[in-house]
C-alpha cells in the first residue's frame, strides 16, 4: 500500500466531536455574546468576564482562534469573527446559538446513543426510557418551549431570506406557514411582500408567542394564529402552505397524510413549499442530510429525511398536478408542488 495514504482524515473525522463540542461549550458560556458586548479582551480579562479556570482558558480560547470561531490580534486580545458576531450574538436578531443550545443540551447526549440507536431502530431521547415524545417534552413547560422556538427561529431566518427571494409571491395573496413556532419564517416573507397576508398554525401552547412576536415586528394587521393539530384536523386554508422542517420528523405514511392535507386545504392553482436537508439522488454527496436523518432516528419513532426525487414522486402520488426540487440556502432544498388550475 502506498506510503502516501495516511490515516489523518479517519482520524480528523473520528474526533470531530472535540471541535465540536468546544463550540458548544463556548455558546453555553456566552463567549460570542460577551465579546459582542463588552468588546476585545485579552486573556486574563476574557478568562475573568466568562469565569474560565485559568488551566484550560488558554487552550480553549486559542482552539476557537484555531477553529476560525475568534481572532486574535498582535497585543493578545480575542475578538469574534464577522461570522461570529453575526450569528452567535445572542443578542442580534441573526442569532442562530438557540440550536446549538438545544444541540449542547439534548442532541450531544443522545447521539452517544447512536449505536443503540442503530442496532435498535429505537428512539434514543426522553422517550426511550418512558419518558414523553420529543414534541410532548418540549411543550411540556414553557422554559423549554421558549428554548425550542429560539432554536428554530434561528434555524429559519436564513430560509426565510431565500424563500421571499426565490418562489412567486407575487402570484398569490396569502400563505399559511405549517408549524410556525414563533413566526420568524413567516414574518421574513411577509416583510419582504407587503401585500401578503399570512396564518402561522402550530400547537396551542404557541399562540402567545407567535402573536407577541407578530406585535414586535409590526404584523399584527397581517398575521394571526391559528391553533391545532395537523394530525387531527384539517390545515388552514391559504393559496401557498410552507412547511418547513415539518416532513422529516415523520414516517412514510405521515409524510403522505400531511401532503393529501396540503393539497385538501389548497385552492386551484395553489402551491405547496416544503423544504429540509434533502439528501442527494445518489446519496453519496450530501453529507448533512444524511446525518439529519440519523438525528430524526435518535429523536423520532419514525422520522428520516429524503431525497428529492422521492419528495417529488410523494407529491404526485398526492394528487400535485406539478413538482419540482430546487436548492434553497445552505445544506436546504424545497420542494416546490403545484394543484391543478
Amino acid at each position: 500500500m502506498s506510503d502516501d495514504v495516511t490515516p489523518d482524515a479517519v482520524m480528523k473525522l473520528g474526533l470531530a466531536f472535540w471541535a465540536s463540542k468546544a463550540l458548544l461549550s463556548a455558546v453555553e458560556l456566552g463567549v460570542f455574546t460577551d465579546l459582542a458586548a463588552q468588546g476585545p479582551a485579552d486573556l486574563p480579562a476574557l478568562s475573568g468576564r466568562l469565569g474560565l479556570h485559568r488551566r484550560g482558558a488558554a487552550d480553549f480560547l486559542d482552539a476557537l482562534v484555531a477553529l476560525g470561531m475568534l481572532r486574535r490580534d498582535d497585543a493578545g486580545r480575542y475578538d469574534n469573527t464577522p461570522q461570529t458576531a453575526r450569528y452567535l450574538d445572542a443578542a442580534l436578531p441573526d442569532y442562530v446559538g438557540g440550536l446549538l443550545e438545544m444541540a449542547n443540551r439534548r442532541l450531544y447526549p443522545f447521539w452517544g446513543r447512536l449505536t443503540d440507536a442503530l442496532r435498535t431502530g429505537e428512539v434514543q431521547n426522553e422517550a426511550r426510557d418512558g419518558g414523553a415524545n420529543l414534541f410532548e417534552t418540549i411543550y411540556a413547560d414553557r422554559d423549554s418551549l421558549d428554548g425550542f422556538l429560539r432554536a428554530m427561529s434561528g434555524l429559519s431566518r436564513p430560509s426565510s431570506r431565500a424563500l421571499a427571494a426565490h418562489f412567486p409571491w407575487a402570484e398569490f395573496r396569502t400563505f399559511a406557514d405549517i408549524g410556525c413556532a414563533r413566526g420568524t419564517l413567516l414574518a421574513g416573507i411577509a416583510q419582504a411582500h407587503p401585500h401578503l397576508s399570512a396564518i402561522g398554525f402550530d400547537l396551542p401552547p404557541v399562540g402567545p408567542v407567535f402573536e407577541s412576536h407578530m406585535a414586535e415586528v409590526g404584523l399584527s394587521d397581517r398575521a394571526r394564529f391559528v391553533a391545532g393539530d395537523f394530525f387531527a384536523g384539517p390545515l388552514p386554508q391559504a393559496e401557498v402552505l410552507v412547511m418547513g422542517h415539518i416532513l422529516h420528523d415523520w414516517g412514510l405514511e405521515e409524510k403522505k397524510v400531511l401532503l393529501r392535507k396540503a393539497l385538501e386545504a389548497l385552492p386551484p392553482g395553489g402551491a405547496l413549499i416544503a423544504y429540509d436537508a434533502m439528501i442527494d439522488d445518489g446519496r453519496r454527496e450530501h453529507a448533512f442530510g444524511l446525518l439529519m436523518s440519523l438525528n430524526m432516528l435518535i429523536e423520532t419513532r419514525a422520522g428520516f429525511d429524503y431525497t428529492g426525487s422521492e419528495a417529488i414522486a410523494w407529491a404526485r402520488e398526492a394528487g400535485f398536478a406539478s413538482a419540482r426540487v430546487q436548492p434553497l440556502i445552505g445544506p436546504h432544498s424545497m420542494l416546490v408542488a403545484r394543484k391543478e388550475g
